[in-house]
């Protein structure tokens, strides 16, 4: 089974840039859809960030579009996530994650998504 694995989380100030990293482990895809996620306490896992790395087809949610960028390292097959501006607000447990099925193009809804990192936690303060 895949396995995905997140690093780069922490804390920071307010206006603050992290960069998030994640790296699939268990199979290789030529071209397939991955994306980033995040999840409040007791809320649904929202999603942030799409590429669809055949093409670099990228797709953001309203709420990070212009703060924050994906991008994958095909030779290396890693996702990242640049995260500028950061905002209290942006505080949560951030995921990676990866489609198995061939779709084509960027996917922000988490049905989509079939595997699944065990999140690295993002804090920012005022």
């Amino acid at each position: 089974q895949e396995q995905l694995k997140e690093s780069g989380g922490g804390s920071v100030r307010s206006g603050g840039s992290l960069i998030l990293s994640c790296k699939p482990s268990g199979f290789t895809y030529s071209a397939r859809c991955m994306g980033w996620f995040r999840q409040f306490p007791g809320k649904e896992r929202e999603g942030l960030a799409s590429i669809y790395t055949g093409s670099g087809s990228r797709r953001y949610a309203d709420s990070v579009m212009g703060r924050f960028t994906i991008s994958h390292d095909s030779a290396n097959d890693v996702l990242y996530l640049q995260m500028d501006d950061l905002r209290p607000e942006d505080t949560a447990m951030y995921y990676c994650a990866a489609a198995d099925k061939e779709v084509g193009w960027p996917l922000l809804a988490r049905i989509e998504y079939d595997n699944w990192g065990q999140g690295t936690q993002v804090t920012v303060s005022s």
